[in-house]
């Protein structure tokens, strides 16, 4: 590599979007989100640069900017890092410095952060190699991607050896289900016919259209009130005929006992399962909702840290593992998880939607599929049609399937005009949205 070829800038902008006008992305705990990123580019001195972000749903994602900011002595003036070890290098860097961690540790604001500079790293070095990064990583032998895992504390559940097993034992299909992919596509759900601010007939509308594009699952959100949730569930089932799976999803809004009453009383319309049914860090609590009704569990898009998905699947909580692209410390960590995930057998489903969520995550899912579970069995992909087309390189989703992407990189670049237009608070379009003059003369900004 040549001595010039280093990451010579952190660039940060705040980007956010008015869903709430609409109730886009609106559930029974987040009633009225206005989707956000924490939007990344590192420069290089010798190529093009990488992109990454943080998904935030508005106030707070200056406080992410600034986290992301503050990694910028860890980044700036360093190789670009290109190679298995090097991106290892980078990830224990982001993460261990001790007075960062310490307001952690390993999750929450600067994990998320980390993990954006992280993956626009992964975005540039596998536009350095000219292929996306699903691609990529499924390109890495089982030694390098072992060696991007950080196993302190993972080592009790699964250890070096048994994932270096795992992925040896998955490694001689890799080319066979490279070609499946490219060809058939990964499967896919939507949730764009479930948001909670939703009226009844747009429910149905969308479920129907969603039936027609070929989906064969939706998911709806729930937890604000049971006979609304009954009254939508007949609904939705009425809309999509009994061969369509409905997900629903309380977004964390009950405790063990609600969350298990809640769900006795809507088995009747055969939920696919329940997700999120109450705090993401209480994993005694998902084990007891799991065994205490009759529907299968999911989680993990708020799950801080490849620990606590440790304990989910040591405790036999969860059905499904649903892994965040921007919500653990990037590519590595989500390697770490999806390790865990095979080991225990159970099905990676992702989180998806948000700002850039679908167009990340697609890579991790597919890069599982070819490198580690080596199955799409009773795995999907989660897929809301809105904001796409403020990225370069947008998910494309057909008949139900995500197409794999063949653009190089993560995905992740945003146009410029996107940018520029919804870069908070100056930016025009919330500018436009800013309260007259107040009575001294000061224009308020809103909150």
């Amino acid at each position: 590599m040549a001595v010039t070829d280093t990451v010579t800038g952190l660039e940060v902008h705040d980007v956010r979007f008015p869903t709430s006008e609409q109730l886009d992305g609106s559930d029974a705990m987040n009633p009225d989100p206005d989707y956000s990123a924490a939007y990344v580019v590192l420069h290089s001195a010798g190529g093009p640069p990488g992109h990454g972000l943080c998904f935030t749903i508005g106030r707070g994602n200056d406080v992410m900017a600034a986290a992301i900011r503050s990694l910028a002595p860890y980044v700036v003036g360093r190789p670009v890092p290109v190679t298995a070890a090097a991106l290892a290098a980078l990830h224990h860097d982001l993460t261990h410095d001790s007075q960062l961690r310490w307001l952690g540790p390993e999750k929450g604001v600067m994990q998320m952060a980390a993990g954006a500079v992280i993956n626009a790293a992964w975005d540039l070095a596998a536009a350095r190699a000219g292929l996306p990064v699903w691609e990529f990583l499924a390109a890495l032998t089982p030694e390098e991607l072992v060696s991007l895992v950080d196993f302190r504390y993972l080592s009790d559940a699964l250890t070096p050896h048994e994932a270096l097993a795992i992925l040896r034992a998955a490694a001689p299909g890799r080319a066979e289900r490279t070609a499946r992919l490219k060809a058939e596509g990964y499967p896919a759900y939507t949730t764009s016919p479930g948001w909670l601010g939703y009226d009844d007939s747009k429910l149905v509308r969308l479920a129907k259209e969603a039936v027609a594009d070929g989906f064969g699952q939706i998911k709806l959100k729930v937890g604000a009130d049971l006979d609304d949730d009954r009254r939508r569930m007949r609904l939705a089932r009425d809309a999509v005929g009994p061969g369509v799976r409905i997900a629903v999803d309380a977004n964390q809004r009950w405790g063990v006992a609600e969350a298990v009453r809640w769900m006795t009383e809507l088995a009747p319309y055969a939920p696919h399962w329940i997700e999120e049914p109450t705090s993401p860090d209480d994993v005694l609590g998902h084990a007891a909702v799991r065994s205490g009704q009759p529907v299968k569990v999911a989680t993990g898009e708020h799950v801080a840290n490849r620990v606590v998905f440790k304990q989910l699947l040591q405790a036999g909580a969860v059905d499904f593992v649903q892994i965040d692209a921007a919500r653990v410390a990037g590519v590595n960590e989500n390697l770490a998880i999806l390790l865990l995930a095979a080991k225990y057998g159970v099905p990676v489903c992702p989180h998806a939607g948000g700002v850039g969520l679908c167009e990340l995550v697609q890579h991790l899912a597919m890069f599982d599929y070819v490198a580690v579970s080596g199955s799409w069995e009773d795995r999907v992909i989660e897929y809301v049609d809105h904001l796409h087309d403020h990225f370069s390189d947008p998910v494309v989703v057909e008949r139900g399937r995500y197409r794999a992407p063949t653009a190089p990189g993560f995905s992740a670049r945003m146009k410029p005009a996107s940018v520029a237009a919804h870069r908070f608070p100056d930016g025009p379009v919330w500018r436009a949205r800013q309260p007259p003059q107040s009575r001294h003369g000061e224009q308020e900004v809103p909150a």
